[in-house]
């Protein structure tokens, strides 16, 4: 059984592992894989049309799937690695530890975001962004650049404090926890940080930088946080709406699992806490 960790509290065996995971996944070309489809979902995702993994009811089962696939990509080079999770809420600045040179690497140079240091930089020769928006072919990142501040614990307790999952129009104009979380109402949790990162997080191929899965790791673990306070709340909606995946609709591009196989996280993996 996978255990999730707070990136903080990882072993310097347990950070190597994960970054050579991570490099041997893009030596292969699997892992360009992974962020093709996350772009081909961002731009078919819309407010007025089919939506699945963005803008919807399903954002969350959806990259609890994807994060699944992923984990288990890392695991078929090392068995032993997980991924972790990045708690924004703590380690909220350029100088907190996982943007060591040990381990992601940190912010990118003023003049074109170019990340110089670390496992990911382009000066090493190992992390070529092929699948790109631009002409640009290196990670790019400007740490708090783009927005405020991270999000803070207060604000995260006021939008798990929400007792109703998602309702209608069931998009990013929608009320409830899903779009709170993700972030097109209210306080912004999910949508801030990817912007607050700067760089290729904040566009369509974000996971182009690795710290994509440490973000939506503790997304996750905010949902599962969610569940457990609200356990009389389920996914909404159960049937019959249009253009969002209901309970019990299977989701694309796996057409296997359905948000209601997704609900317990528990037969695939816990968190450390």
């Amino acid at each position: 059984m996978a255990v999730r960790k707070n990136q903080s509290t990882l072993t310097a065996d347990e950070k190597r592992r994960f970054v050579a995971a991570l490099l041997e996944l893009k030596r292969s070309g699997r892992y360009d894989e992974f962020v093709t489809t996350h772009n081909a979902f961002i731009v078919s995702d819309t407010d007025n049309g089919e939506r699945t993994g963005h803008r919807s009811p399903s954002f969350l089962p959806w990259h609890r799937r994807f994060l699944l696939e992923f984990e288990r990509a890392l695991q078929s080079v090392d068995a032993s690695v997980s991924l972790p999770y990045w708690d924004w809420t703590v380690d909220r600045t350029p100088r907190a530890s996982l943007w060591a040179p040990d381990f992601l690497g940190g912010t990118g140079r003023e003049r074109d975001g170019r990340v110089t240091d670390g496992p990911f930089s382009s000066s090493g020769g190992n992390w070529p962004v092929n699948v790109r928006v631009d002409g640009r072919t290196f990670l790019r990142r400007s740490l708090g650049a783009g927005t405020r501040e991270l999000p803070t614990r207060a604000e995260v307790e006021s939008v798990l404090a929400m007792s109703t999952y998602d309702m209608a129009p069931w998009n990013s104009g929608s009320d409830g926890f899903r779009n709170h979380l993700e972030g097109w109402r209210g306080v912004n949790l999910h949508n801030r940080v990817h912007v607050w990162v700067g760089g290729q997080m904040a566009t369509g191929v974000s996971p182009n930088d690795p710290v994509f899965w440490l973000h939506h790791a503790y997304i996750d673990k905010l949902w599962a946080e969610w569940q457990r306070r609200h356990p009389g709340s389920g996914y909404l909606p159960v049937a019959g709406t249009p253009n969002v995946i209901d309970l019990n609709e299977t989701m694309r591009p796996w057409h296997d699992m359905s948000p209601a196989d997704l609900l317990d996280h528990t037969p695939h993996y816990t968190f450390d806490v």
